[in-house]
């Protein structure tokens, strides 16, 4: 090869790297643009985590480890018979507490709160909730917050207010009845301490329902009913027809709420124990139980048992529900 055919090669090879240079250009902004995107994710989830980091420590220690700690206290039991040491027993205290008669009538109590005061509550809700969904006036919005408002009222104060309007001395049932020539029941008795209670609660939770219910109405399209109104469906018949069954799911949301709620039932009956003298027993719900053998007998362990022994019934009675109700609420 002769010396004036090298600068010719010269020239070829870089004329090649000025042409390779171009085609590596954007695959190296490829990857700086990716190592960006990855350290911005980093620092999104860094974030992320920092303004967790308050409700995860809040939630541990107030959630997490007392109910770590109670149902370590569930498997163990200590008293006069253990020489004040606690002993593990296992499940020796649900196996007591599943044969407790005071357990078992107070399950029974609650499951016929269940069976009363849900269907109520439901009803009124979704019957309130249909009704206001057919206003169109100013009034629909003062409704709805009146009957909002007995759930923005903390329940030991709903409770007390209803204890005084109950009361046989101080409430307003002895002039009302005395305006007929009649006397008053007493509401506060062992035979209307139930319906007092079913009462209270249903005051003050179906506005929460009802809202629940009228979101859910509002949701659909209008179009719906105006295809309906077409075919000669009237009022009723688009309520029963058309709303209930395109609300299926909240309903049964609303539902498995109430059935947990009632199943806790224990802010009304110890509020009124003090005013209903007699009336409700320490045993009168499960939590009520709970509650006295924890503070008014010092059996902390057998406490926590019944806690736990109601948080595994209600876990199996909304699971039932919620299967039962798979196809209605989308779950299936």
């Amino acid at each position: 090869m002769t010396s004036a055919d090298r600068p010719r090669e010269g020239t070829l090879l870089t004329s090649s790297t000025t042409a390779a240079t171009p085609a590596a250009a954007p695959a190296r902004a490829e990857r700086a643009r990716r190592r960006s995107a990855g350290a911005l994710d980093t620092r999104r989830q860094w974030w992320g985590w920092l303004f967790l980091a308050p409700f995860t420590v809040v939630f541990v220690l107030f959630l997490l480890v007392p109910l770590g700690y109670a149902f370590w206290l569930s498997l163990h039991t200590k008293g006069i018979a253990t020489g004040g040491e606690s002993v593990f027993t296992g499940v020796a205290n649900y196996v007591r507490v599943f044969t407790d008669a005071d357990f078992l009538s107070g399950m029974a109590r609650v499951g016929r709160f269940v069976l009363v005061m849900v269907p109520i509550q439901v009803g009124l809700a979704v019957a309130i909730a249909l009704v206001l969904d057919t206003l169109a006036t100013r009034l629909s919005k003062a409704s709805r917050l009146l009957v909002f408002v007995p759930y923005a009222i903390p329940a030991v104060i709903g409770a007390l207010m209803w204890g005084f309007l109950y009361s046989p001395r101080f409430g307003p049932a002895n002039d009302l009845f005395g305006l007929f020539g009649l006397d008053a029941p007493d509401f506060l008795s062992r035979d209307l301490i139930f319906g007092s209670l079913v009462n209270i609660v249903t005051w003050q939770w179906v506005g929460y329902y009802m809202i629940i219910v009228y979101a859910a109405l509002r949701a659909i399209d209008p179009s719906v009913y105006e295809a309906a109104r077409l075919d000669g469906a009237g009022n009723r018949q688009i309520a029963f027809r058309i709303k209930i069954p395109m609300i299926a799911s909240s309903m049964v949301m609303i539902v498995v709420f109430a059935l947990i709620g009632t199943l806790q039932f224990f802010t009304e009956p110890t509020v009124l124990r003090s005013v209903a003298q007699g009336a409700i027993p320490t045993t009168y719900t499960p939590n009520l139980y709970a509650y006295s053998m924890a503070f008014s007998y010092s059996q902390f362990n057998y406490a926590s048992t019944i806690a736990f022994a109601l948080g595994i019934l209600v876990f199996i009675g909304s699971y039932v529900f919620l299967y039962a109700t798979r196809k209605q609420s989308g779950l299936k």
